[in-house]
């Protein structure tokens, strides 16, 4: 018998009211102890390597930073300038609009006789994940004056007409003519094919784009799936920030000419990302409404 102050004790000898080793309390306090917070050294690698992953994957479908290798956007662009260009809405298959400012691939050839760049191995490692402007990629920057089935037309100085429409153009170079008086490329009348797009420069006399590449294989034109994306903010330097949106005589009625079906396809980015949210909103509410579990 034991006396009446005494603890009665298991076979392993531990008091019956103290939680015993591999018991269910015993697991609970030990998963309760504070663990030791890993070194700041041991974690910078992750970080770092963590960081590296998001920057390359951003720069390969959302957003790459570009800079501007000559004077042929003058005053929208100057040389030097940094834009940043979304690589995100070709996915969902957005294509390019009248009055957007893109950069494409190279089509065939146009970059003949410019100086390549020469980038050092940091510059190399930056452009790679998209820290740096891309600095050995052939890439052009232009304006989208005409998409699939326009009509592309230049007569003396101008006025530049698509689609039979004036445009009223503020973003050429102070001084430059729409047009530029030459027969070798600066009369033209030209119809675009599907799945092409007519680019022009913003400095009209200083600017090898598609009036001057007509002999090209693509006569001129550059393939939609040559465009890396749309141009939509002069990050760098800070004093020239803001967007470049599209110019408001790409508005103007009786100038669109494109299908229904065609013109379905510009919004069809927001439809898919309302498609993706909305499940993800009706869960968040039966959530919401659901009575909270009674705890036990």
């Amino acid at each position: 018998m034991t006396s009446g102050n005494e603890r009665s004790a298991g076979d392993d000898g531990a008091p019956d009211d103290e939680p015993r080793p591999g018991t269910a309390a015993g697991v609970g306090e030990a998963a309760r102890r504070p663990r030791k917070p890993r070194s700041f050294w041991k974690e910078l690698p992750i970080l770092i390597g963590i960081a590296l992953v998001l920057a390359l994957l951003i720069k390969t479908f959302l957003v790459q930073a570009f800079s501007i290798p000559s004077d042929s956007m003058q005053n929208t662009l100057q040389q030097g300038d940094r834009v940043l260009v979304d690589k995100l809405t070709p996915w969902f298959g957005s294509k390019p609009e009248r009055g957007e400012v893109v950069v494409f691939h190279d089509p065939d050839n146009w970059l003949a006789g410019e100086p390549a760049p020469t980038p050092n191995a940091v510059q190399k490692v930056l452009s790679w994940i998209g820290l740096m402007p891309s600095a050995e990629e052939k890439d052009l920057i232009k304006r989208v004056v005409g998409v699939g089935g326009d009509t592309v037309e230049c007569k003396g100085s101008g006025p530049l007409k698509v689609n039979g429409k004036a445009l009223n153009e503020p973003y050429v170079y102070p001084g430059n003519t729409p047009c530029s008086v030459d027969e070798q490329g600066g009369q033209f009348k030209v119809k675009v094919p599907k799945g092409y797009i007519w680019v022009m420069g913003d400095h009209r006399q200083n600017s090898r784009d598609s009036r001057y590449n007509q002999s090209d294989k693509h006569h001129g034109m550059v393939p939609v799936n040559e465009v890396v994306g749309r141009a939509i903010v002069k990050a760098w330097p800070i004093n020239r920030w803001g967007t470049l949106p599209i110019p408001d005589t790409f508005d103007q009625p009786g100038l669109d000419q494109q299908s229904s079906s065609a013109a379905s396809l510009t919004v069809a980015p927001e439809g898919i990302a309302v498609a993706a949210v909305l499940p993800v909103a009706l869960w968040r509410r039966r959530r919401t409404d659901r009575p909270e579990a009674v705890k036990r």
